[in-house]
């Protein structure tokens, strides 16, 4: 421990240094962070459901998150259980071809929206978007706030958004605020540890897979759902 961490932490040396503290007793440098940021996030997207209710009580209110996760032909690798004195071994092939896994999650209901493309762009987002705004039904059914990080392609300024679509923008550098951000490693499941020869091979597993969590709302909302997400806001 690091002096002038901790509850009653004091001069080395000093008589009050020979008292046992609890370790446990100051707060983890992430639950202040997620105090000081989180709680305004949190208190954003209520404000924000609710105006949105105000607006067309006729629909629904959900709040989705969105992000993006660059995949390719350089091997993911996990640690895995060996017998005593045996070293497993991965075969693999360092290449740099890309593909990108872009994915809608609603954290409340596990529903997803999978989009596997091979680049990013603003027009592309744009695009995207839309896509996203129509299959979800949004405007129709239901509004959906979007919440989204500060990337450079996610920026309001000449982006087109779909009606019944609000977008929500967290804190810079704040990850661990992003649901979307604990999907990648059920995405990555397939490819764990193991050889992939070619983009269009990488392609279709990731599709496959893809497809499979988008019928999984469970595990979806086993990884995304963060308890301090607001809950859908039904029709009045």
């Amino acid at each position: 421990m690091r002096v002038g961490e901790g509850r009653g932490s004091t001069r080395l040396g000093s008589a009050e240094s020979l008292r046992h503290v609890d370790p446990g007793s100051a707060p983890q440098k992430s639950e202040v962070r997620f105090a000081r940021r989180g709680g305004s996030v949190q208190k954003n997207l209520e404000d924000a459901v609710a105006e949105e209710a105000a607006k067309h009580p006729e629909r629904l209110v959900e709040v989705f998150a969105s992000d993006e996760h660059r995949l390719g032909l350089k091997p993911v690798t996990r640690r895995v259980w060996a017998p005593v004195g045996e070293r497993p071994t991965a075969h693999g092939h360092h290449r740099f071809d890309w593909l990108y896994v872009t994915a809608f999650v609603s954290p409340a209901s596990g529903e997803t929206f999978w989009y596997v493309h091979d680049g990013v762009s603003k027009p592309f987002f744009a695009a995207l978007l839309a896509t996203f705004a129509r299959e979800a039904k949004a405007g129709v059914d239901r509004t959906i706030v979007l919440v989204l990080d500060n990337a450079g392609w996610h920026g309001e300024a000449g982006l087109s958004v779909p009606n019944g679509v609000r977008l929500v923008f967290l804190p810079p550098y704040t990850p661990e605020l992003q649901p979307a951000e604990t999907l990648w490693s059920l995405v990555d499941e397939p490819i764990v540890n193991k050889h992939v020869e070619t983009i269009e091979e990488l392609d279709a597993i990731i599709g496959d897979r893809c497809a499979a969590l988008a019928t999984d709302c469970d595990i979806i909302k086993s990884r995304a759902g963060f308890h301090w997400w607001p809950k859908i806001a039904k029709p009045k």
